[in-house]
């Protein structure tokens, strides 16, 4: 198992859907996150992509000097950029970084926005594109020459001349629900990703994959895109998440889900059909709450409870085949620490390469009068 955090371009805060508790998403903000996933122990972090976000590749470039084993999982978006220029730049951000890079594939699932960056197809004609764009991606970056010429790309010659470090390419990471997604993901991509679902709709996903990946000579890897509210009592738990949608009206549930309706991502279907936009039954499966998706757009479910219950719920999506699982939580710096320091010690992680102890030997505290390494105790108030 490995775990990733996320950086939060898009913004951050103590609750959702207000400018209460908001909180400004600066160089110096992000850096802080990637610099505490680093110290932590996260394998990697997720930077989000779209026109309400920060440019996932500038930020990433920026903060590789600041890090030392994070690994940055970083979106190429086929039919916004070219398949050569960005088989260059992943080039490039890999040699820098010392093979730090994950590339995330997006096709897009917003039509409104994706018009408005002059992409002008239909859903599974995007998957088409995609399609096209990651057989030139790939081979460019095995180091051939490319001639191809398909339905919406031609590349003549096309070649890059600086290979990356990690061979044959940086992995590929792809989510999609979709039947045309699925068929991208079966026949090019490392790790087949999915939005936090229940554990037998992930179930179901997996299976599909694994019969679809076969069928072309290939194996898939898993992961899971989260987020996460962990306190040492369930009750805790539950009472953060009901705090972080505490500013949430109507009117802006509504306004969310109307956007959301537009979209033609299956993913976003399914996430949304979670909620239904309504605040009055968001749990969807033992500790899965539904509540972030009544706003936020993609991954919209969070593990809820103590530290024990969240990871069992993990150890549950390990058991189907998850074996990333990209985490998050609000405010996303604060989050990082309670994350790791409440459930690493439950969890069997994978250690990144060149990592020390630090990252996986919970820090001993304060010590007692200057002398004395505290020890486990049980909290005294939860005593009988």
């Amino acid at each position: 198992m490995e775990v990733f955090w996320f950086i939060p371009t898009h913004g951050d805060g103590r609750y959702l859907g207000t400018r209460e508790g908001a909180r400004a998403v600066t160089y110096a903000y992000c850096k802080q996150i990637a610099q505490a996933a680093d110290d932590l122990g996260y394998a990697g972090v997720l930077l989000p992509t779209g026109k309400s976000c920060e440019d996932a590749w500038i930020v990433a470039s920026s903060l590789v000097p600041a890090t030392t084993n994070l690994k940055f999982l970083v979106a190429v978006r086929p039919g916004l950029t070219m398949p050569t220029t960005a088989a260059r730049m992943a080039a490039t951000l890999d040699r820098f970084s010392n093979g730090r890079l994950l590339i995330n594939v997006v096709a897009g699932g917003d039509p409104v926005e994706l018009e408005g960056d002059g992409l002008f197809l239909g859903h599974d004609e995007r998957y088409e594109l995609t399609g096209e764009f990651l057989t030139i991606w790939r081979k460019e970056l095995a180091g051939e020459e490319v001639d191809y010429t398909g339905d919406y790309l031609k590349v003549k010659g096309g070649t890059v001349l600086y290979p990356p470090i990690q061979k044959p390419y940086p992995p590929l990471y792809f989510g999609g629900s979709s039947d045309a997604a699925m068929e991208v993901a079966a026949e090019h991509v490392d790790v087949y990703l999915t939005w936090g679902e229940p554990p037998e709709q992930v179930a179901q996903k997996i299976a599909r994959m694994r019969k679809l990946a076969a069928a072309k000579g290939r194996t898939l890897r898993f992961g899971i895109r989260l987020h996460v509210i962990v306190r040492h009592t369930e009750e805790e738990a539950w009472q953060a998440a009901d705090e972080l949608i505490a500013y949430l009206d109507e009117e802006t549930i509504a306004s969310a889900q109307q956007i959301f309706s537009r979209m033609d991502s299956v993913g976003q279907k399914r996430m949304t059909d979670l909620n239904k936009g309504d605040r009055s039954n968001l749990v969807v499966s033992p500790n899965l709450w539904a509540g972030i998706g009544l706003v936020r757009g993609g991954a919209g479910t969070a593990l809820v409870g103590n530290p024990d219950q969240v990871a069992a719920r993990m150890k549950e999506y390990a058991e189907l085949g998850i074996e990333t699982f990209i985490l998050s939580g609000y405010p996303h710096l604060e989050e990082a620490y309670r994350t790791a320091e409440l459930l690493f010690p439950r969890l069997n992680l994978s250690k990144p390469a060149g990592a020390g102890d630090r990252a996986f030997i919970s820090p001993f505290g304060e010590m007692i009068a200057n002398n004395k390494i505290p020890e486990h105790r049980v909290a005294a108030s939860s005593r009988s």
